[in-house]
């Protein structure tokens, strides 16, 4: 019993030396209860919407009122034409786009099916079935409402349903999930390989004993962070180009952007990866703290970037804290080549997101990377 007291007292000593992974082990659960209690949600509302009404009466505007209403569908912006729908759509500003048509209100009067046309970005399935359910049930409701009233006043009358939602689901109309999933897939991964392969970098020199060597050498602390990054990127490439063969061979994932432009991004994807992985490898003192805290950075990662559940359900606190993650602008980037097949013009937010946190994460590693020994 002695023996049992005494090794018990050494290991929670161990424990109370090793602050961070002690810390580690308390807030992993409070982080994952409070993702998957308030984030997840797959009840997609409050959807960004663009608005091209051609007919500008009241019928026009009791519908999108009853759009608003409903919770699901915020109009954020009123178009003046049809392209601006579809460029709005196009560069990821809006998820949803209802045009109503200039006769609208004749037909409605006249007893003749009025068709509105509800335009869904399907790039994102979650939010698009939400979307569409959403749309179809307005609709039927807005139809009964004045069937209702037609049956009064022409009973024994013909009367069509007055409202003719049609919805058109771009990028991906035939809800294939793999189209979905496999670019989401193709960022996780790399994440994961980057941030914990390079996580590791400076601890295990440190572990080693090979941290002298570097220090004695001429080298600059940012070419040593380089040398550490470099030779990743083109393991980073490797990965990608066979992801996307197998994704285009088997999934039949359509390539409809530019796939040098897709290779040109994804560098600034993985330089970030490989940043962030950086960062935590300063801030580590062993490997088995930088394992944990890479474990920490991709929980948020894989939840809040819109890999698995739809962004425009979370909280704002959590939509905006997936601004400082790397995969969330790069899904955007991904399923925006590969299934919109739009060009650099739409995706400059994504691009300065991802050099924003390049050089964030670059100068607190140099920062915090001291060249000598601890």
């Amino acid at each position: 019993m002695r023996r049992l007291f005494a090794l018990l007292t050494k290991e929670f000593i161990q424990m109370r030396r090793d602050r961070v992974t002690f810390v580690m082990m308390a807030i992993i659960p409070v982080v994952q209860l409070l993702l998957f209690g308030y984030a997840i949600n797959t009840d997609v509302k409050h959807l960004p919407t663009i608005v091209f009404d051609q007919s500008g009466q009241q019928e026009g505007r009791d519908l999108l009122a009853a759009f608003e209403s409903s919770g699901y569908f915020d109009v954020t912006t009123i178009a003046h034409n049809y392209q601006e729908v579809a460029q709005a759509i196009d560069e990821g500003k809006t998820k949803v786009g209802i045009v109503i048509p200039p006769d609208l209100t004749d037909n409605l009067k006249h007893g003749r099916s009025a068709t509105v046309q509800v335009i869904v970005d399907a790039s994102d399935s979650l939010a698009a079935n939400s979307a569409m359910s959403t749309a179809q049930i307005i609709g039927q409701l807005k139809s009964q409402e004045m069937l209702i009233e037609k049956f009064q006043n022409t009973l024994g009358k013909t009367v069509v349903q007055p409202y003719d939602i049609r919805i058109r689901p771009w990028y991906n109309p035939d809800f294939v999930s793999a189209f979905y999933m496999v670019p989401g897939i193709l960022g996780v991964v790399l994440t994961m390989t980057m941030v914990m392969i390079t996580s590791m970098a400076i601890v295990r020199e440190r572990e080693r004993g090979t941290m002298e060597q570097l220090i004695v050498t001429p080298m600059k602390t940012y070419e040593l962070m380089l040398g550490k990054i470099i030779p990743y990127i083109f393991v980073g490439y490797v990965q990608v180009t066979l992801a996307l063969i197998v994704g285009i061979l088997l999934f039949d994932l359509p390539m409809r952007g530019s796939l040098g432009l897709l290779y040109l991004l994804t560098s600034l994807f993985i330089v970030a990866s490989l940043a962030v992985g950086v960062l935590i490898s300063t801030l580590a003192k062993t490997q088995m703290q930088a394992m944990q805290m890479s474990f920490f950075f991709l929980l948020p990662c894989i939840l809040l970037s819109g890999f698995m559940f739809p962004r425009e359900a979370m909280p704002i606190f959590f939509y905006e804290l997936g601004k400082i993650i790397p995969l969330t602008f790069y899904l955007e980037i991904m399923r925006g080549i590969v299934l919109k097949g739009i060009g650099i013009q739409y995706l400059w937010t994504q691009v300065c997101a991802l050099l924003t946190i390049i050089v964030v994460a670059l100068a607190l590693s140099i920062y915090k990377f001291q060249k000598k020994l601890v």
